[in-house]
């Protein structure tokens, strides 16, 4: 048991460190080569941070392990909605005002409805596959158009040139590496660490699914899904301690539609998924509600403040105790 977990944490830390070096090393490259930062903030950065996720169901799928693959997204979208908005709220006013939060908001609930509909057929197929990466590329060309006309406006009005930097999202601008052969040798432990993490991640996740007597879908939607969430949380968390949790809406919708668009959808097109009967159920309608919960907060504009952050944690800790009390085998 103690390999076990030491494989599963290992496994997460893993996957965290080298999603974090792919991003840095991919974007300093991109820089090298003159891509515009719109282009890479659109594209790297948010397949980048979504990388541990895919590798984890992309290797739990090939390995036969469905309730991981999707479970750690479903209970990924649940997580970022409930904890990642939840806890900052605790320690500093969240408001929810970004420009375009509605929009993008409307468009997760339909992407949302879309995934549930797809479930009902009881695996997700290659042509699955087909139809989320279809809305995931309409979606990027969508996003890339109103952030280009949005750039002109802010450039045109202000003369900024640093509104450059901000198109990169989350990343630590002083981060990315100058150096052409250090960038390479970030992309390079990226791209080893993520396989390596996965594969202990899925490994370590089967055998307590086993010893706890629970289905591999349960650990995926728990403890899988939320280690993979570990870097949006710290994320979000530190934006509030620093009086910047503006961004955290944009994030989580972002990130929400990512893990549905992209990580199933490419999954899908790669190896099928079958869909386990606890997710039908119970949890793709939890995450349907979180969706709805995100599109008020957005609609209203809202300020989410100790008392909604402690009503959204609390809401977590129900859900995860519904799950392990649904999830016995």
């Amino acid at each position: 048991m103690f390999i076990a977990y030491l494989s599963l944490v290992g496994g997460l830390a893993a996957l965290i460190f080298a999603g974090d070096f792919l991003v840095r090393g991919s974007v300093g490259i991109a820089k090298m080569l003159g891509i515009p930062s719109l282009v890479i903030g659109l594209t790297i950065v948010a397949f980048g941070t979504s990388a541990p996720e895919l590798v984890i169901s992309l290797n739990a799928a090939l390995q036969g392990n469905g309730g991981i693959a999707i479970g750690n997204v479903v209970g990924s979208n649940i997580a970022n909605v409930l904890l990642v908005m939840g806890l900052p709220a605790l320690l500093a006013p969240t408001p929810c005002d970004e420009k375009g939060a509605t929009r993008n908001a409307v468009f997760m609930v339909g992407v949302s409805l879309i995934f549930i509909g797809l479930c009902f057929h009881g695996i997700l197929d290659f042509w699955t596959g087909v139809v989320l990466v279809s809305m995931l590329a309409g979606f990027l060309l969508w996003s890339a158009h109103t952030a280009h006309q949005h750039r002109k406006t802010m450039k045109a009005a202000t003369g900024n040139r640093d509104l450059e930097l901000e198109e990169l999202g989350d990343v630590d601008v002083e981060s990315i590496p100058e150096n052409a052969l250090l960038s390479f040798g970030y992309v390079f432990i990226g791209l080893v660490g993520l396989p390596i993490g996965a594969h202990y991640t899925v490994e370590g996740a089967v055998v307590l699914a086993s010893a706890w007597g629970v289905s591999d879908a349960v650990i995926g939607l728990t403890v899988v899904a939320l280690g993979t969430s570990l870097p949006e949380l710290a994320t979000t968390l530190m934006a509030a301690v620093r009086q910047h949790a503006a961004v955290a809406l944009g994030n989580v919708i972002g990130s929400n539609l990512f893990n549905i668009l992209a990580i199933l959808g490419i999954t899908s097109l790669i190896a099928p998924i079958p869909v386990p009967e606890q997710i039908l159920e119970m949890d793709i309608w939890v995450m349907l509600g979180c969706a709805i919960l995100l599109l008020i907060f957005a609609m209203r504009r809202m300020c989410l403040g100790r008392g909604l952050g402690l009503l959204l944690t609390a809401g977590y800790i129900s859900y995860i105790y519904g799950v392990f009390a649904l999830g016995k085998i």
